[in-house]
Formats: C-alpha cells, sequence, structure tokens
C-alpha cells in the first residue's frame, strides 16, 4: 500500500482507521488530503471494511479547508466540488463509517464528520461552520445535511446565525451517539463498531443503502434489499443459531 503524507492508516481485518495528519496546520483539509482520502474509498469500495475516522486525540478534528487554498479557487474550482464531492464520496461508502471528534470540527472539518453515518465524540468536541465570516457559504455538504440530521431550525443557528455546537448539545441534539473522555475516544469508537459487526455485514450494507436511498425509492428498495438477504446463506445459519439456542434455553428451563 502506498505511504501516505497527510495521513496514518491502520487496517484491520475488519475495519480501516484513518487519522487525519497535518497536526501544524490543525488538519487543515488541503488538496493533498483530499486525493489521499479518495485512495482510500477506492480501498473501501473494492474491499469494504467499516471506516473510522479522526483527527487524533489533539484537541482538534479538522480545521476546515485550507484558506491558502481556497483563496486561490474561483469559479471552476467550486463548480468541480473539489471537497462535495469526496465527502459525498464517502458518505456513499459501501459498509458504514464512524467519525472519532476530538476538539474542534469546523468548516470543511465539520462537513467531513457530518459525511460519516454515526459520530462520536469528546466532552470538547465543537461544531461549527464559519465560512460566512470568510465570504463563503459551506459548500460542501452542511447546507443539506445539518437539515436532515438537525432539523432546519438547529441548522440554521449553525449556517446563519453562527451557532456553535458543544459536544453535549450535539448528544443531546442526535448529531452525536455518545461523547466519552479524550483518553477513551478511540476504544469508544471501536466498542461501536465492534456492536455494528455483531451483524451481517451484507445486512449493513444493504441496511444504509436503504437509509440513503431517496424517500420516493421506498418502499421498493426496502423489499428488494429484504429479498436479497432472506436467499442469503447467513441468513439461514444466524436464524438457525437463534432458534437452537432458544430451543437449548427451553430444554434447560425444563
Amino acid at each position: 500500500m502506498a505511504d501516505f503524507a497527510t495521513l496514518r492508516i491502520e487496517r484491520r481485518v475488519d475495519r480501516l482507521w484513518v487519522t487525519l495528519h497535518r497536526p501544524a496546520e490543525r488538519n487543515a483539509i488541503d488538496a493533498a488530503m483530499v486525493a489521499e482520502l479518495h485512495e482510500i474509498c477506492a480501498e473501501l469500495e473494492a474491499e469494504p471494511k467499516v471506516l473510522v475516522l479522526t483527527g487524533g486525540v489533539e484537541g482538534v478534528f479538522a480545521g476546515g479547508a485550507d484558506i491558502g487554498q481556497l483563496l486561490r479557487r474561483r469559479c471552476e474550482d467550486a463548480l468541480d466540488g473539489i471537497n462535495l464531492r469526496l465527502f459525498e464520496r464517502i458518505r456513499a461508502l459501501p459498509m458504514p463509517t464512524v467519525s472519532a471528534v476530538d476538539g474542534w470540527a469546523l468548516g470543511g472539518g465539520a462537513e467531513l464528520a457530518y459525511a460519516c453515518d454515526i459520530r462520536v465524540a469528546t466532552g470538547r468536541a465543537k461544531f461549527g461552520q464559519p465560512e460566512p465570516q470568510l465570504g463563503i457559504l459551506p459548500g460542501a455538504g452542511a447546507a443539506f445535511r445539518l437539515v436532515r440530521l438537525l432539523g432546519e431550525s438547529v441548522a440554521k443557528q449553525v449556517l446563519l446565525a453562527g451557532r456553535t455546537l458543544a459536544a453535549d448539545e450535539a448528544l443531546r441534539l442526535g448529531l452525536l451517539l455518545e461523547v466519552t473522555e479524550p483518553w477513551q475516544l478511540f476504544e469508544t469508537a471501536d466498542a461501536v463498531v465492534d456492536r455494528m459487526l455483531r451483524g451481517s455485514a451484507m445486512a449493513l450494507r444493504l441496511t444504509k443503502l436503504a437509509v440513503d436511498a431517496p424517500e420516493g425509492a421506498h418502499p421498493h428498495v426496502d423489499l428488494l434489499a429484504q429479498a436479497v438477504l432472506f436467499e442469503d446463506a447467513e441468513k439461514f445459519e444466524r436464524m438457525t443459531a437463534f432458534m437452537n439456542r432458544k430451543r437449548d434455553k427451553g430444554i434447560r428451563r425444563g
């Protein structure tokens, strides 16, 4: 596998840990990081695993896009959707994705966290969209994802009124699954993945497809996904094992 300049990678049998690694720039998302994250997406599309994405435990997840590069971007760059296309690709990965957030997740950094399916964080995590202060808008997903994640009212408070969501608020609003201590963040994220992977990988993949399908596609996509799973060998193995455990428990009680 190729070496990465802006990422640190830990490959396991069932998951891939990716740590953003531009500490001197507060993990600002630059063109090199975008390119390397596309490589990670290609790897996970070819060999599906759960992705866990973090900024490390240094008090910052990602401080947004690289402002020096943003300053040089023009109309054509905006229409290319450099960050948006990457985050959409992360969103569409076959297996679930988890972001483990410590400290600040601002601008594009927050949008990267929003693109993941599940978020866990430390108590010092903060989410914000300061783009209007720089004369731009949050164009990499926040304008529509926050509405879906938090509802229109709270989304507009973040996007228009500059509200920053602290970890406890983000947990209460449902943006986060869990809030933990910094030293427990990686253990917490792994525990979430462990719970996921107690289920069938195929069921996880198809459930994610069903959840992310456009509203008009339901209930047809649900029925088709279930039809595939009803013929899957793992369904028979899991259900047979469940029935055997239930039978054995009944025999012991008897």
